[in-house]
């Protein structure tokens, strides 16, 4: 699996002189063409909603199967229908493999359209694409379990044993560029296929450890730039609406190879973990951008154990004002006029407040590692 759907995609668009769409068989976007920004009808609603929400609707789809494009072994006509939003004609070219239909390019139809011979040869690049959508099919199939044995193996023999079975089934990709991402908790009943999620190269489905941990999803990311992590961003918000209300998403550092897996899949929890506690980072966030989050994850029991006992009692529902004035006050680096304006009080009423704080904890906000336990303690009460 070279991963190499745009240039595909690219290839045809040249050779039809037309913006090509290539959609998996589940109607899920993998690659587009650019079209001519001053060509307002090159982008139908049907075609916008595509490549914005990288899906099209069930729907549509029902009125696009309609025209026989499942069982089609060549380009398949189909006229504008501006009541469905599609006010273009389109040329829907099959994507076949071994006669299984993997997908379908998409093509706006213009006057004059593409000759035989031109949608001969886009056909032939559409085998290609299809020879590509099998392979990673099949590699799917079996990824899952190899994957998911990397995430969960013990460091040493097993570690490296889960890694040598995942390196040989992904074949080249093992070593190219990578994004891990996290979705938790996830809510679905099984892990989905990697067809139905661009850029992916492995999914699976990971146990917290201990019986009361959510279950969380794990992908495996193509990337082309350690720079663009939209591929990431993408698959995760595409997870989330089919993990259940409430789910996040975490994106770990990008990484070439396999050796470094358990690694970014912590990374990735984390983010989620930081995602769900901080709406501002939400719904996914990149591991780059957790800030303190990304050491607060790593302390053993954050989130689970009782609160330091000095903290403890702030953070009963009794005092949830106090506890949010302390936690703006420390995000604000302690700047009395900075806290009173985003809390919308008066400064005469943040003093008497932080004099509350410090009554209650017996901490001095005057003393920076008083500071520093109060801010950590509010932090970890969010994970």
């Amino acid at each position: 699996m070279t991963g190499d759907y745009q240039e595909l995609v690219d290839e045809i668009s040249a050779l039809l002189g037309a913006p090509a769409t290539l959609e998996n068989r589940d109607f899920g976007l993998v690659a587009f063409g650019a079209h001519d920004s001053d060509d307002d009808t090159a982008m139908d609603p049907v075609r916008t909603r595509s490549i914005l929400t990288r899906r099209s609707t069930p729907a549509v789809r029902a009125w696009f199967e309609g025209f026989g494009i499942t069982r089609a072994t060549g380009p398949v006509r189909i006229p504008a229908a501006p009541e469905a939003g599609v006010f273009r004609d389109r040329v829907c070219l099959p994507v076949r493999h071994r006669g299984v239909v993997l997908g379908y390019v998409w093509l706006l139809d213009t006057d004059p359209g593409p000759t035989d011979e031109q949608l001969t040869a886009a056909m032939e690049v559409a085998a290609r694409i299809g020879a590509l959508l099998a392979d990673e099919a099949r590699a799917g199939a079996d990824l899952s379990r190899e994957f998911g044995a990397v995430l969960a193996a013990g460091p040493g023999r097993q570690h490296d044993t889960a890694v040598a079975a995942l390196r040989e089934a992904l074949g080249q990709d093992a070593e190219g560029l990578h994004a891990v991402v996290c979705v938790t908790p996830w809510g679905a009943d099984d892990t989905p296929s990697v067809r139905g999620v661009a850029s992916a190269a492995a999914l699976a489905t990971v146990s917290a450890p201990g019986a009361a941990g959510p279950v969380s999803l794990a992908a495996l990311i193509r990337l082309r730039s350690a720079d663009r992590l939209d591929p990431a961003t993408s698959a995760a918000d595409r997870l989330r609406t089919s993990a259940g209300p409430g789910a996040t998403g975490g994106i770990a550092a990008p990484r070439r190879g396999l050796d470094a897996l358990p690694v970014s899949w912590r990374e990735a929890v984390a983010s989620a973990r930081a995602a769900r506690a901080e709406t501002r980072l939400g719904p996914v966030a990149r591991w780059s951008a957790i800030g303190p989050y990304r050491l607060l994850t790593a302390l053993p029991g954050t989130g689970s154990d009782p609160a330091d006992p000095a903290v403890a009692s702030l953070l009963t529902p009794l005092h949830k004002e106090l506890a949010h004035t302390a936690e703006v006050f420390l995000d604000c680096a302690g700047q009395a006029s900075r806290t009173a304006g985003e809390l919308g009080i008066h400064r005469q009423t943040l003093y008497y407040r932080l004099s509350r704080i410090e009554q209650i904890t017996g901490l001095d906000l005057g003393d920076g590692e008083d500071r520093l336990l109060l801010h950590m303690a509010l932090k970890g009460a969010r994970l």
